[in-house]
């Protein structure tokens, strides 16, 4: 047996380290871990835009092995940063997980939003510890289904929203679940997205251009040829390829409160909108969130606006809508916040990451005890290494954030009120969103089963 096989071998059998201590962000998730000094090598699916930087983290704490990206002048361009000149290049992740499955540890998934599930759920299929980007996939039930399959092959899964780790996001979720706040009744959650073109008609069919894989950027979505604005960033703005304004920043915007009042499993969403054709998202929408009581917090709303829509003045404290002033004096209103109102004050907070706080009318802050983050990327591969799991993982957080912002959309698509069976799944007597609830892959790119 070679020295790489032992060391694969050492860091599937390893145990893990305890978890007692992992206090207010504990999780039950099950463990796998490797030696804590020894190097983790890396993969890294996607390498662009976001990639760049979750990449570069990924050299930041250990090897990278291999690239894959479907646009060639960004994968060249990748290989000649230092750390990952010895890295070996793909343009397909199936192949690249199929060819360097034994002398790979973690994949990073750094993809457009329809390539996260079956990405990584490949990862996982094959044992690979797992960070996708934000939102952690493009459908609801590809969200469930990650979980169960990081469940099911004991990995150890991180999803990149990286507030999460911040000390004034947990200070806020604290404060809120001490009741500083009374009993909280609304979320009120508006952002300056989407800053794409959106609401409109297909580009004209283009040559693609040279270097750009199209069919692999397609992946497991449905067949449509090249145009001007998908790649490398308007796909955002798709039903087939993104998730719109809600996916793109509700995992941020909505991290906060979600964390402090535990907003999954919500009954029904209502969503009012532009109008769209089911092929581009709407212009704007606004959404609201039905929550029932859990575990002893009582039922609440969630109120979701994009695409320049904002919250009544009338609900703030003071009667006046937030603003912020700039190095010269120049007062402007936050065209992107987070609301919270309960019966003692509320919360705002207009940081997308919800890391900086104010509270108003009339709440007090409480002295408050949270969890300390090495860092987000850092608790992935801490958890990786044995220590306690990442807070944002798959199963215990990650997972369930992502069905809670998902739904949302599936009211967009569906129109008007949509009543929600989160245990099975299901859009009550709706079978016609079920589409959209479980999606229908290209041959070659099936969700791995559990």
């Amino acid at each position: 047996m070679t020295h790489k096989q032992n060391r694969r071998r050492f860091i599937k059998t390893t145990a893990a380290a305890s978890a007692a201590g992992a206090g207010f962000f504990a999780s039950s998730a099950p463990r796998v871990s490797r030696a804590a000094n020894e190097q983790i090598a890396f993969a890294c699916i996607g390498i662009g835009g976001k990639g760049s930087s979750d990449s570069a983290d990924a050299e930041k704490n250990g090897d990278i092995v291999a690239i894959c990206d479907i646009d060639q002048d960004r994968l060249d361009g990748a290989g000649k940063k230092e750390g990952f000149t010895k890295a070996k290049s793909y343009n397909d992740w199936r192949k690249m997980i199929d060819e360097m499955a034994d002398s790979i540890d973690a994949i990073t998934v750094s993809t457009p939003d329809h390539s996260h599930g079956v990405a990584a759920g490949g990862s996982i299929a094959a044992g690979k510890h797992t960070f996708v980007q934000k939102p952690m996939t493009r459908t609801i039930w590809e969200a469930r289904q990650l979980g169960l399959l990081a469940k099911k092959h004991e990995v150890k899964t991180m999803m990149g929203n990286q507030g999460t780790a911040l000390p004034g996001l947990r200070k806020a979720a604290a404060t809120i679940k001490q009741g500083a706040l009374g009993t909280v009744t609304d979320v009120h959650v508006w952002t300056n997205r989407p800053v794409w073109p959106q609401g409109g008609e297909r580009p004209a069919e283009a040559e693609v251009p040279e270097g750009l894989h199209w069919d692999l950027f397609l992946g497991p979505a449905k067949d449509r040829p090249y145009g001007r604005g998908y790649h490398p960033f308007s796909w955002r703005g798709w039903w087939d390829f993104g998730t719109g304004a809600l996916g793109d920043m509700a995992c941020h915007t909505v991290n906060m409160p979600f964390m402090g009042l535990n907003l999954r499993d919500p009954v029904a969403v209502t969503a009012e909108t532009a109008g769209h054709n089911k092929d581009s998202y709407p212009k704007w929408s606004k959404i609201l969130f039905d929550f029932p009581e859990l575990d002893g917090r009582p039922a609440l709303k969630l109120h979701w606006y994009d695409g320049g829509q904002r919250p009544d003045v009338s609900i703030f404290a003071d009667g006046k809508f937030p603003s912020k002033t700039d190095r010269d004096g120049n007062k402007s209103i936050f065209k992107s916040g987070c609301l919270v109102v309960g019966g003692k004050g509320q919360l705002f907070s207009g940081d997308d990451y919800g890391a900086k706080y104010d509270l108003m009318g009339g709440a007090e802050q409480p002295e408050v005890e949270f969890e300390k983050s090495p860092g987000h990327f850092e608790e992935w591969v801490r958890a990786i290494k044995g220590g306690p799991e990442a807070t944002s993982n798959f199963v215990d957080y990650a997972g369930p954030l992502t069905e809670t912002i998902l739904l949302g959309n599936l009211s967009v698509w569906g129109g008007g009120r949509v009543d929600w069976d989160p245990k099975k799944l299901e859009p009550v007597g709706r079978p016609e969103l079920m589409d959209l609830v479980r999606p229908e892959y290209r041959a070659g790119y099936e969700m791995p089963s559990v």
